[in-house]
């Protein structure tokens, strides 16, 4: 079963959005895998302190991405192959670096000094 212990709500996007990003992103990590079953809407909406139709909008989106396959009366299990994997990782990894990108862009750091940056935090951690 999937684990939502660690989901904080953040302010300025949809908390289905947010639902699915904490999904994707345990499949990007591989926390999720194929296989593994989501919490009941109404058990997720309940231990989140959230409307129900949150959750289901956000299982939906999962559903129409084919990351999910949902039976009549069964849980909602993950359906996760190496390319689809891949295919969030990237996705992820794109978005968060427009997003840095942005932003450094926006208190004047160059391309070469981003770079810089890059290489010096990569080399931290």
């Amino acid at each position: 079963m999937i684990s939502f212990d660690n989901f904080k709500a953040e302010d300025g996007s949809p908390l289905y959005s947010q639902i699915l990003q904490y999904i994707k992103r345990g499949v990007a990590a591989g926390a999720i895998q194929d296989g593994d079953a989501l919490p009941s809407r109404r058990i997720l909406s309940a231990t989140l302190g959230i409307n129900p139709n949150t959750v289901q909008r956000a299982y939906r989106e999962l559903e129409e991405e084919g990351l999910v396959t949902n039976h009549a009366g069964a849980k909602s299990v993950m359906v996760l192959e190496e390319v689809t994997k891949k295919r969030i990782r990237e996705e992820l990894v794109e978005s968060d670096v427009r997003t840095f990108t942005k932003s450094l862009k926006s208190v004047g750091v160059t391309k070469e000094e981003a770079q810089n940056l890059l290489s010096r935090l990569w080399d931290e951690d």
